[in-house]
């Protein structure tokens, strides 16, 4: 048995196999980052709460307000119709 797996074919199955383990466990873990890294941002939205909560306690004045809502308003729009466009592929 010994002998088997030192022949050339046994090493390159016993190699081939390795490198496509190292391959799937390396996606795996690319796609982990990636989607801790997309939930650590909030979304315009919640932005747009907090904002509003501010103007109310008259933190900000209601101009600054309807700056900072035209700004997060556009933003949240492109948002959404990005999620529209990956929806459809």
């Amino acid at each position: 048995m010994c002998e088997f797996l030192r022949s050339t074919p046994a090493q390159a199955v016993i190699w081939g196999t390795t490198l496509i383990v190292l391959c799937i466990v390396g996606v795996y873990v690319v796609r982990r980052f990636r989607e801790r890294d997309d939930g650590g941002q909030p979304m315009p939205s919640e932005w747009l709460t907090g904002f509003r909560e501010i103007s109310e306690r008259g933190e900000i004045t209601p101009q600054e307000f309807r700056q900072i809502k035209t700004v997060l308003g556009t933003k949240l729009q492109h948002d959404l119709d990005s999620e529209d466009t990956e929806g459809d592929g």
